[in-house]
């Protein structure tokens, strides 16, 4: 069975091969296409809602129902979303080394059903709350905190759906692209389609959540809301197994990761050798599948065929000697870490818009009528940005921008994540002045600043990440090698947990440093404003980091056209190698000239 076979050519076919459930190669006719993308897509939709309608809300549990400090709730939930994202690394890892995308992503969403009715019975048990505390006494910080017993299951709860969660984002989109060639025009038409309705697709999700089970966890009971959530993960498990036939596999092909190591193990184990006269001399040089490079050349020596290298056998062991194109392509993924570093800050930006200012909310004026606006729902804002801007980028600002620039992308990957990056910073240069404002109205005219004020950091960090979200994930798409496309889209995700983890750390320096005077649980004896400007001057110091290293980056080119004979091949070679010769002669010719 395909599903859950690992690389071999026993059958007669090869690894890049596109199969059916069966093992059998697809019948195009029968499998693919939109009906399968579309229920591979219900998982990831699943996902979203469970995410959204959990991480947007906690801070308002944590600190109203388990009497959590602000500052360690905000933790709580950056390490939440740190650890889902970053256990995408995990999953994208398994899928390609042995389990397959399909396997992955449906042992997943069974890993986030479980977690999620976890969270429900932690949420519903009133042994798992401490005793209710009133406004005078929370105000006098005298309730009683939630103590290890009561946080136990919850913390169960969280990390097995970080644990699902992370295997089915490294692995669904990427099951989803599976399902159409390439090679034929109209499904590659198709699939390029798919990649932007599918980021529709969880946008929908991501408001439902936000919107829809928010609004029943404050208003009915958060045990409805997280079974709810539970229930659309279970029905989407349901869908993505009945739909089994109608899918193309591909068996797994190994994890880079793997390759990663060894050719750095090789490298340091064979830094005490010369280099070859030419890099054609190097191990697999003539069947390379991505150019030859002289960037971290120090990586070349994996490559070098030594005297236990010499007989054929060995040449074909990835454990004595690397190929050209696994040290290339190791190159190609370190060169992608500079720009990775940069883009961290801008998700420790977005962090706090699920944690600090949903915080902020809860001290807002949120009543419309009779109705009052759950504080977890004013994050709507944000998705109906991210999802109003990402229409605009493809329909109006990319058109526009080919016709200014001539470039066929209209804007680069790097700049859009540097337009990004600046309204990042600018989102919280707005956040600062509106906190400051609410909590000089709340102290000296006792009002109520209306939350609606909230919009400016929601719209600002949305628009951001319409332009930082598509164009990280094109750069580490387009930039990586081909066939680690799990790893690019961990790399990505990877980014967004390192996010989240820089804003644990930075909360917990700042409450120390600060002796817990800005980020305070009531944010009127707090300067939650103070830790804005904080961020927005360290988002101005990346950015300034970002375009120095952006300006710097050679972006990735490709094999040019084999030549159509061996021998043909073979006089290039003969050709780069003379020149490189009368170019060392040169040189050593005006090193001989005397002053």
């Amino acid at each position: 069975m395909v599903l859950v076979g690992s690389h071999g050519e026993k059958d007669g076919l090869n690894d890049d091969a596109v199969l059916d459930y069966r093992g059998n190669p697809v019948d195009k006719s029968k499998t693919g296409g939109w009906l399968a993308a579309g229920l591979i897509l219900g998982c990831e939709l699943s996902e979203r809602i469970c995410v959204m309608g959990i991480s947007m809300n906690l801070v308002p549990y944590l600190v109203g129902d388990l009497h959590i400090s602000a500052a360690k709730s905000a933790t709580m939930v950056t390490n939440f979303m740190g650890t889902l994202n970053l256990l995408g690394l995990l999953g994208g890892f398994l899928a390609d080394a042995k389990l397959s995308r399909y396997v992955t992503v449906a042992i997943s969403a069974a890993i986030t059903s479980l977690g999620v009715i976890l969270l429900t019975v932690a949420t519903t048990i009133p042994s798992m709350r401490p005793p209710p505390c009133d406004e005078y006494r929370r105000q006098h910080h005298e309730c009683i905190e939630a103590n290890g017993r009561q946080l136990a299951l919850l913390y169960v709860a969280l990390y097995t759906i970080a644990l699902g969660c992370g295997g089915i984002k490294s692995n669904v989109s990427s099951f989803g692209s599976d399902q159409f060639d390439v090679t034929d025009p109209k499904e590659e038409n198709a699939m390029i389609f798919f990649i932007s309705r599918f980021y529709f697709g969880i946008s929908i999700g991501s408001l439902f959540g936000v919107i829809v089970l928010v609004y029943i966890q404050d208003n009915i009971g958060r045990g409805l809301g997280y079974g709810i959530s539970a229930a659309t993960m279970v029905i989407a498990l349901a869908v993505l197994l009945c739909g089994t036939p109608w899918y193309r596999f591909k068996r797994p092909q190994g994890s880079p990761l793997t390759i990663l190591w060894r050719v750095l193990f090789l490298a340091l184990k064979k830094r005490n050798q010369s280099y070859p006269s030419h890099p054609s001399l190097l191990n697999d040089y003539e069947n390379r599948r991505v150019p030859y490079t002289k960037r971290f050349k120090c990586l070349d020596k994996a490559a070098v065929l030594d005297d236990d290298c010499a007989a054929n056998t060995n040449k074909n062991k990835p454990c004595v000697v690397s190929t050209v194109t696994q040290v290339e392509e190791v190159k190609m993924v370190l060169k992608l870490l500079p720009i990775w570093s940069t883009c961290i800050l801008f998700w420790t930006i977005y962090s706090q818009m699920t944690t600090f200012t949903i915080h902020q909310a809860t001290a807002m004026h949120r009543t419309v009528g009779s109705f009052v606006i759950p504080a977890g729902s004013f994050s709507a804002f944000l998705v109906i940005t991210i999802l109003l801007f990402t229409s605009l980028n493809e329909k109006v600002f990319v058109p526009l921008a080919r016709k200014l620039t001539h470039n066929v992308q209209g804007i680069t990957c790097l700049q859009r994540i540097g337009i990004g990056l600046i309204l990042s910073i600018a989102a919280m240069v707005g956040a600062a002045i509106v906190e400051k404002e609410r909590r000089q109205r709340a102290i000296q005219k006792e009002i109520k600043l209306s939350a609606f004020w909230l919009f400016i950091q929601f719209f600002l960090v949305g628009c951001g990440e319409a332009f930082a979200y598509v164009g990280q994930l094109e750069f580490f798409i387009r930039e990586a090698p081909d066939r680690m496309k799990s790893m690019s889209t961990g790399l990505f995700l990877s980014t967004i947990s390192m996010g989240f983890f820089v804003s644990s750390l930075l909360v917990y320096i700042v409450d120390h440093a600060t002796k817990k005077s800005w980020l305070r649980t009531n944010l009127n004896k707090g300067k939650l404003n103070n830790f804005y400007w904080l961020l927005a001057a360290l988002g101005f110091i990346n950015l300034l980091v970002f375009l120095i290293l952006a300006s710097r980056h050679e972006y990735r080119t490709h094999l040019p056209i084999k030549p159509e004979s061996r021998e043909e091949e073979l006089k290039s070679l003969n050709n780069e190698m003379i020149e490189d010769v009368e170019k060392k002669a040169t040189i050593q010719s005006l090193k001989n000239i005397e002053p």
